[in-house]
């Protein structure tokens, strides 16, 4: 399998950044929550604010990358991001929730625009058989992103004294992706360009989808994998800080979510050689056996070991983004811009489920709220199961 080093590992970083500025809507939804004492349902408007982008973008940004290339798409992206959070400064300073998510939903335009450039990109820097290994190599370092996000993004919160002051990591990151921008601008990562076709509507991509059963399924399968990402990880603090469960403090429980992303990293690079010995169908199934078995754990049992089986959940859930995604636009040729955008718009999920479970945090507490990610592991399971066995089905063919 041949790889693209350098260019890779641009990517990579670019990824990196990725990670940390997502994590930090784990860290912001307690945060606000107590800072402008809102319900978990209106806490969850967050993860409205930045998922809801996905449904509207992702058609018109596959065309914008078509018409200007992989390279122009991730600087345009980066100094997305940097605007977005430089909003952070006035949201705080002016005290308002709803420029909050003015600022996350511009973020997260930004963000989805580095998903539809640089997952396919990735996939293109090297040989077709080593795609799997690169998507999640990237990804890795969006884990690495994660996990260095909740330590130090409540550290810049809350400071010495207590205090909210939520803008702060957000004008870190911004000026980070801004110096990413102009590093990439003189990098030698390559500037592939697609090539352009018609169809970029969105029923058209549905529609056209149907003759490629895994991207189609993929689809539905990653609106319920983001959503019970959203919900594990937006929670985690939530759930742990509970007096009825762990008790922990903002800070003890944010070193757990760290250990939950550690976990999650070592993971993504240990995993990176199970696809020599097992097919992703085959991993995606046990790895989402092994989600709801400590899901269901986490939701119905009380001891000391809850908070461990917090952190095991990032064992399980370490691979599973991008070996969705790869599966979904793994053999689809020319469909693959199309694709990945039809794969990005379901990424809307973690809209959908994550306000699902705070109203239910809010009616019956936020332990019990945890079979709603545990729901979506189980069709996630069968998705696996269909893919393995197609892979089966088409194996002597290929010989």
């Amino acid at each position: 399998m041949a790889h693209q080093g350098k260019p890779l590992l641009l990517v990579a970083y670019v990824f990196l950044f990725t990670g940390a500025i997502i994590c930090m809507n784990d860290i912001l939804l307690p945060s606000l929550k107590a800072y402008f004492q809102l319900s978990y349902v209106q806490a969850t408007f967050i993860q409205q604010s930045f998922y809801l982008v996905y449904l509207l973008f992702p058609i018109p940004i596959a065309y914008y990358i078509s018409r200007y290339g992989y390279k122009v798409g991730l600087l345009t992206a980066l100094a997305i991001c940097s605007l977005g959070c430089s909003l952070f400064i006035p949201a705080y300073f002016l005290s308002s929730y709803a420029l909050v998510l003015v600022a996350l939903f511009m973020v997260s335009i930004g963000i989805t625009l580095i998903n539809v450039a640089a997952n396919p990109l990735a996939t293109m820097l090297g040989s077709p058989e080593g795609a799997f290994v690169r998507i999640n190599f990237v990804q890795v370092f969006s884990r690495i992103g994660y996990s260095l996000m909740p330590i130090l993004g409540t550290y810049l919160i809350y400071g010495d004294g207590g205090t909210i002051l939520f803008y702060r990591p957000y004008m870190t990151l911004g000026i980070g992706t801004l110096l990413l921008a102009i590093f990439l601008f003189f990098s030698v990562l390559p500037a592939f360009k697609p090539k352009m076709e018609k169809g970029f509507s969105f029923w058209a991509i549905v529609k056209n989808s149907r003759q490629y059963p895994q991207l189609f399924w993929g689809a539905v399968i990653m609106f319920f994998y983001v959503g019970a990402e959203a919900c594990t990880a937006g929670f985690f603090i939530s759930y742990l800080t509970d007096p009825t469960i762990s008790g922990f403090t903002p800070g003890r429980a944010a070193r757990f979510l760290t250990y939950y992303y550690v976990v999650a990293t070592l993971m993504g690079f240990a995993s990176l050689r199970l696809f020599k010995y097992f097919s992703p169908g085959r991993l995606v199934t046990a790895f989402g056996v092994g989600m709801v078995v400590l899901l269901m754990a986490c939701a119905l049992t009380h001891s000391a070991l809850n908070s461990y089986m917090m952190v095991g959940l990032g064992i399980f859930i370490s691979l599973m983004f991008p070996t969705l995604f790869s599966l979904g636009i793994e053999g689809i040729g020319a469909f693959t811009e199309k694709g990945s955008a039809l794969l990005n718009i379901a990424i809307v999920g973690g809209a959908f489920f994550p306000p699902l479970q705070g109203a239910i945090a809010d009616k019956w507490g936020v332990q019990i709220s945890y079979l709603v990610p545990c729901f979506c592991f189980v069709l996630i399971i069968c998705y696996g199961v269909f893919c393995d066995r197609r892979l089966k089905m088409a194996e002597p063919f290929s010989e």
